[in-house]
């Protein structure tokens, strides 16, 4: 008996040491409603970004260890928001790919405060019947919003 809770404690010690890496930041939303037209905002070109993502078994194993969020900070309380969770206006994101992608299409274009009306090309490899190992890439098009001074 001592030694299966000898080794029932490893295992929680183990355990508890393991990490991973996680990244959060926290911002402050202010509690004032604003309503803004197509006149406040400069708009780009038409701009694109791809994501991937490989699940084996089911796992995206390349992002399993890195976590990376941020927080909405309204009036004292915090809600955790994911990081590839951006404004878009017009598009419900139903599949993480595709906000990896708008992420990626962030990312690549800096100095902008929206997505407008994102457009979503999805491409999925899944030999067999997919269970073991499938790849999904989505392709985001989008024009981008900067808010006008």
């Amino acid at each position: 008996m001592k030694n299966v809770f000898k080794v029932l404690m490893l295992m929680a010690l183990v355990a508890t040491l393991t990490s991973c890496t996680s990244l959060n930041s926290v911002v402050r939303e202010p509690n004032t409603k604003v309503l803004l037209s197509k006149s406040d905002f400069t708009l780009s070109k038409q701009v694109s970004a791809e994501a991937k993502t490989v699940k084996i078994v089911g796992i995206d194993w390349s992002r399993i260890f890195i976590i990376k969020t941020g927080e909405v900070n309204r009036d004292g309380l915090s809600g955790n928001v994911s990081a590839a969770s951006i404004p878009v206006i017009g598009s419900f994101i139903g599949d993480k790919t595709e906000s990896y992608a708008l992420h990626e299409l962030m990312i690549s274009n800096p100095g902008y405060d929206v997505v407008f009306y994102p457009q979503f090309e999805t491409k999925k490899f899944a030999p067999g019947l997919g269970l073991f190992y499938n790849v999904t890439t989505v392709k985001a098009t989008a024009r981008l919003g900067k808010l006008t001074e």
